[in-house]
């Protein structure tokens, strides 16, 4: 395991990077793209892409992604953290999901369930959203009691844990996001 935050590419794919494929609970495939493998610490794994990179919507045509990001895949638990870069406007967006499952180095999979953290720049504190959808979702795709259970405690928990900026979000992305260009915490946000 690197904990120093050095570069790890080396350990995900022959190109040095990782698939990462966010499904729907009926197997569909939702948000995928491929990131560099920054490395780990006590929070997880950390994968970023500089600015100007592209992910999709299922199948879809590519999606721009003007600013740098990260993505933190925690070890074992109902979530995972996108951390933008300035001057996005939504600095924080946790994706609930089911825990991140490793196939092997250069490829990870999780099943997005919905449920949404999120900060705004400069807000003081997170807002959850997509409630009507995780409604919606628990009688079309069926969640077990037990999913539903994991996914409003893990929302719960991100909801705590933002506000507080404690674990991850108490900082702990700059260092990976500067491995990928981003650093402007000051920039003005856009739309």
């Amino acid at each position: 395991m690197t904990t120093t935050g050095q570069d790890t590419g080396r350990q995900a794919g022959s190109d040095g990077l990782v698939q990462v494929d966010y499904h729907k609970y009926d197997g569909s495939l939702h948000w995928n793209l491929r990131m560099r493998r920054l490395g780990e610490d006590e929070h997880g794994v950390w994968l970023g892409l500089p600015a100007n990179s592209s992910m999709r919507k299922g199948h879809n045509p590519a999606v721009p992604l003007p600013e740098a990001h990260v993505i933190l895949f925690p070890r074992g638990d109902w979530w995972t953290a996108v951390f933008n870069d300035a001057p996005r406007s939504t600095e924080i967006y946790c994706d609930i999901t089911t825990p991140p499952e490793w196939l092997s180095q250069d490829a990870v999979t999780m099943v997005d369930l919905d449920l949404d953290v999120l900060r705004k720049r400069g807000a003081p504190l997170p807002v959850l959203v997509d409630e009507d959808e995780f409604a919606e979702h628990q009688v079309r795709y069926g969640y077990p009691p037990e999913v539903v259970a994991a996914a409003q405690d893990a929302a719960d928990r991100l909801m705590a844990a933002v506000a507080a900026g404690t674990g991850p979000f108490g900082g702990a992305h700059a260092r990976w996001l500067a491995l990928v260009g981003g650093s402007d915490p000051a920039a003005e946000p856009t739309a």
